[in-house]
């Protein structure tokens, strides 16, 4: 089984998309938090159950819906690391290239 990890980017992104929903839905932030990390732990024991992120083409990086967003995670050894929460309308740049 692999150890779920979050990446402070990513736990940003989940607080700032949380706060946002809040805004209107303080219970609908709480609901959809916790089906994200719900989502991510799921990972530990099925890690590439998640499908390749199409803008990056790399086998070691996933993703998982949950609603609206996409959990961008990373496989490593034994880990898997949640790098970002990414609104699922956008498109995810690839940081490695410019």
């Amino acid at each position: 089984m692999a150890r779920v990890t979050w990446t402070d980017q990513a736990l940003d992104d989940l607080d700032s998309i949380c706060l946002f929903i809040a805004r209107d839905a303080p219970r609908y932030a709480e609901l959809f938090a916790g089906r994200v990390f719900r989502a991510t732990e799921w990972l530990a024991q099925f890690p590439q159950s998640g499908r390749v992120v199409p803008e990056l083409g790399r086998s070691d990086i996933r993703e998982v819906v949950v609603q609206n967003y996409r959990v961008i995670y990373r496989l490593l050894p034994d880990e898997v690391q949640s790098l970002t929460v990414h609104h699922g309308a956008r498109l995810l740049r690839d940081p490695e290239r410019p």
